[in-house]
């Protein structure tokens, strides 16, 4: 299993001080890796706390703009850090990782990227009104944007830096065109800039969910959505000390999502984080 994630509902545990305008802070993340899992468990385990580190507090003007600096910032120092170790290394660790990492600020939704893990959020459309979820059209909004060498920016950048792109592959092999780690082709256009979604939460906010490309290659982004609705929806839940009704449905939902990849034929790994929005 190269594959790694968090959930953190409550990050202030990584946050010296949160600024003036935040009140709570939480951070999902997945994190696909190939070449080995390495790289994904390496940035599992520290790129919450580089972004802990870096995260704006206290009287602050233009969150915004600080925390998009914020998210690019620790990016490029977790790449460094792995890269650093990596390279120390004998032989040479040759891993990389997708992320895609949700940073909810209050309702505030920011999500960074790098790969072809996805983010997807479904809302309920406001015209239904005070229709119950099973009367009202879901929308299924893209958080995330794909990195593959085959895009025509990702392609001139890496045939820029001096690589090539065959079979769709950096140099025929690399399927990703970001990543974190991956050394080797950081010379050949490969960055870890990720790419950086904004998104304000409303009443109309379900879930989110994070999850590798082994979910989407066999389930497209409107499927997805529509599944994990079905699942909430269905009649009586068994109860679970513990757990509210809500919790056992998303757990339930998540864990069925997954299930149904793997059923469907999705030979890859299938990692999926689903975050209930409760507004």
């Amino acid at each position: 299993m190269q594959d790694a994630h968090v959930t953190l509902p409550d990050m202030s545990s990584c946050v010296s001080a949160l600024p003036c305008q935040a009140s709570c802070v939480s951070y999902f993340a997945v994190f696909d890796g190939h070449g080995g899992a390495r790289a994904s468990r390496f940035a599992a385990e520290n790129l919450h706390h580089n972004l802990g580190k870096k995260f704006p507090s206290g009287e602050t003007e233009n969150l915004d703009k600080l925390i998009k600096k914020c998210l690019l910032d620790t990016f490029r120092q977790t790449d460094e850090d792995f890269l650093k170790k990596a390279s120390s290394q004998k032989p040479v660790w040759k891993d990389g990782s997708t992320a895609t990492c949700l940073l909810v600020v209050d309702d505030m939704v920011y999500v960074a990227n790098l790969g072809d893990s996805r983010a997807v959020m479904c809302r309920m459309d406001a015209a239904g009104g005070g229709a119950a979820d099973g009367q009202r059209k879901a929308l299924t909004l893209a958080l995330s944007k794909e990195h593959n060498p085959t895009i025509y920016e990702e392609r001139m950048r890496i045939q820029r830096a001096g690589g090539t792109v065959r079979d769709g592959r950096v140099l025929g092999v690399l399927e990703v065109s970001r990543s974190i780690g991956d050394g080797q082709y950081k010379r050949c256009g490969v960055i870890s800039t990720p790419d950086l979604r904004r998104c304000q939460l409303t009443a109309n906010d379900r879930f989110i969910i994070l999850a590798c490309d082994g979910l989407f290659k066999v389930f497209s982004a409107d499927e997805a959505v529509k599944f994990v609705l079905s699942v909430l929806q269905e009649g009586s839940v068994e109860q679970r000390s513990g757990l509210t009704e809500e919790e056992v449905r998303f757990e339930a939902a998540c864990q069925q999502l997954a299930s149904e990849a793997v059923r469907r034929g999705c030979a890859d790994n299938v990692t999926v984080i689903l975050v209930s929005i409760g507004y």
